[in-house]
């Protein structure tokens, strides 16, 4: 997998039947997103408060697979892609104890901030993803290096 993020679920994640609330794996998904993007070199707080650009989600699905509780140890895989030359979707897959317990999917359009137009990515962007293609293609061929041996 391109980049890796563990994570301890916490009583907060949950809801009343003790499992984490549908709602925040997605939060847990893009705390791993933004890990991703800061060990990539990327200066978060100039990401996030860029006046020029911003990158909303326009799409997100889950896929719960296994209940997932507090106390859990989760792995965040995550591997983002280029759609488009202004778009990139994250996938996400979350294990635990190498058991895969929910998928996700992010969708991000890049766009001015003022019109709120389209716009292509900046090159920033570009760099994170097509570092993440490789380590995601090196982690794919180890793999099957693996099964193969």
């Amino acid at each position: 997998m391109s980049f890796s993020y563990h994570r301890t679920v916490r009583f907060q994640d949950t809801d009343a039947a003790g499992v984490v609330y549908f709602a925040n794996i997605l939060s847990i998904c893009h705390e791993a997103y933004e890990e991703s993007l800061r060990t990539s070199g990327i200066n978060l707080k100039d990401f996030f408060t860029n006046p020029q650009v911003a990158f909303p989600i326009v799409h997100a699905s889950v896929d719960f697979l296994r209940p997932i509780f507090c106390g859990d140890k989760l792995l965040v895989n995550l591997m983002p892609q280029k759609i488009g030359t202004e778009k990139f979707e994250i996938t996400y897959e979350i294990t635990l104890a190498e058991v895969v317990v929910a998928k996700a999917i992010t969708r991000h359009v890049c766009i001015d901030a003022n019109s709120r137009n389209k716009q292509a990515l900046p090159t920033s962007i570009v760099h994170w993803l097509e570092r993440n293609r490789r380590d995601t293609e090196e982690a794919e061929r180890r793999k099957a290096r693996e099964v193969i041996s």
